[in-house]
């Protein structure tokens, strides 16, 4: 049996958020986004790279920040947590997170409770379809098959959103972050082949702005 999470009232999020606005803006030295298009709705599977510790954190701002910027009736925020981690933290359930233990008959459990949750319009799920942690600066995302089981369960509207985060220090001793937002289309779209292949050609594209390409001769 699954952990379900019992994440606090929406008025209660928007508070925390406003404090995380505020911690980010004093621990970081910029902070861009470039937003992609968001439907209105719909509920929304927010998908980055997966590269450290601060990837919860960004989730929380790219979506504070620009899916309730040009949605405002969001509801809630989820994600999924290894249980062991559930279990020695039980207080992951008022942040939104539930509990998946990987090779147990409790997966499906899980997927049908991720599902039942992006069947309400407003509700966002945080994914990070890498699986393992990796470089921000790798220029392939593997995107592991776990969100079509997801997605196939799904029967409402639900938009795919994929953001491309990349950190760099320049010429501060804080480091700046950047965020390169993309529309990935809706569950009634849903392609897996497609999805990596368009995460990936803008990934590639947001290290080329990153890096300040230039070809040379």
């Amino acid at each position: 049996m699954i952990i379900k999470a019992k994440p606090f009232s929406p008025k209660t999020i928007l508070f925390l958020g406003r404090i995380l606005n505020w911690f980010m803006g004093w621990k970081f030295n910029k902070l861009k986004i470039y937003d992609a298009e968001v439907l209105k709705g719909h509920s929304y599977i927010y998908m980055c790279n997966h590269f450290g510790f601060w990837d919860g954190f960004f989730a929380c701002y790219f979506c504070l920040k620009s899916i309730y910027k040009l949605e405002p009736n969001l509801k809630g925020f989820y994600m999924m947590s290894l249980e062991a981690q559930m279990k020695k933290h039980m207080w992951l359930r008022r942040i939104g997170c539930f509990s998946i233990a990987p090779g147990t008959k409790s997966v499906s459990e899980s997927l049908d409770y991720a599902a039942e949750i992006l069947n309400e319009p407003g509700h966002i799920f945080v994914l990070f379809p890498q699986g393992d942690l990796e470089s921000c600066h790798v220029d392939y995302i593997n995107v592991k098959p776990g969100i079509a089981e997801i997605l196939k369960r799904v029967k409402g509207n639900c938009q795919l959103i994929w953001s491309s985060n990349m950190i760099e220090y320049f010429e501060s001793l804080k480091p700046s972050v950047t965020f390169y937002g993309l529309n990935c289309g809706t569950n009634h779209d849903f392609n897996l082949e497609k999805l990596t292949n368009d995460i990936n050609q803008h990934h590639q594209a947001s290290i080329k702005k990153q890096f300040r390409f230039k070809n040379r001769v």
